[in-house]
């Protein structure tokens, strides 16, 4: 399986994202003196492409697949692709607070340590649907890592798309992701241009 090695911090830097987002602390330190060249219409797509790969850890060629999927559903190419990165398991296990970033969580689902409706689950691209119930095995429950988890992101706010009562093991999905619950900046229609081409 490919990993991406990449420094986060410069990575963040680099795209103009805060770290934030990732779920790090840590912010990045502009220049102010450093001036850029004005970007191309083809720089502006590719940027805004690589920040959604970066966020959600994903590869080339598994985003070209959720843009290909996207472009045949009938909805909006890009709102229906942010979806389908929203509901990749490792994103929703973040998203409940069991891990920190989404790095962490990916880690986790590798590790076998959720199961999806009762159904132990080590994909991490595992797309949930509505209804579908996600918690943390009995066995992992008792370890000091999702005990800590759970407290420093048990008060943490909750998408409107996920159900998950404080400080619980469990969490369920109630509706599919809405434009809206996309917490970062993206211009979603010049990725769509980019891969149009």
């Amino acid at each position: 399986m490919a990993k991406n090695m990449q420094p986060i911090l410069k990575r963040c830097k680099t795209l103009g994202l805060s770290p934030a987002v990732l779920g790090y602390s840590k912010e990045t330190k502009r220049n102010p003196k450093q001036s850029r060249r004005k970007q191309s219409e083809y720089g502006m797509q590719l940027n805004e492409k690589q920040k959604v790969k970066f966020i959600y850890g994903v590869l080339e060629k598994p985003m070209r697949k959720y843009y290909e999927k996207a472009s045949k559903s009938g909805g909006k190419t890009g709102e229906v692709m942010l979806q389908e990165l929203e509901r990749r398991l490792d994103n929703v296990v973040y998203r409940l607070g069991f891990a920190n970033t989404r790095r962490e969580a990916r880690q986790l689902v590798n590790h076998g340590h959720f199961t999806v409706n009762g159904k132990r689950v080590n994909i991490p691209s595992y797309q949930v649907r509505i209804n579908d119930a996600f918690a943390i095995c009995e066995k992992s429950r008792s370890s000091t890592k999702f005990k800590t988890l759970l407290e420093e992101n048990g008060k943490k706010p909750m998408p409107k798309w996920i159900d998950k009562a404080a400080e619980s093991f469990e969490g369920r999905i109630v509706a599919m992701p809405a434009r809206d619950d996309i917490d970062y900046e993206v211009a979603e229609h010049m990725i769509v241009e980019f891969y149009s081409k």
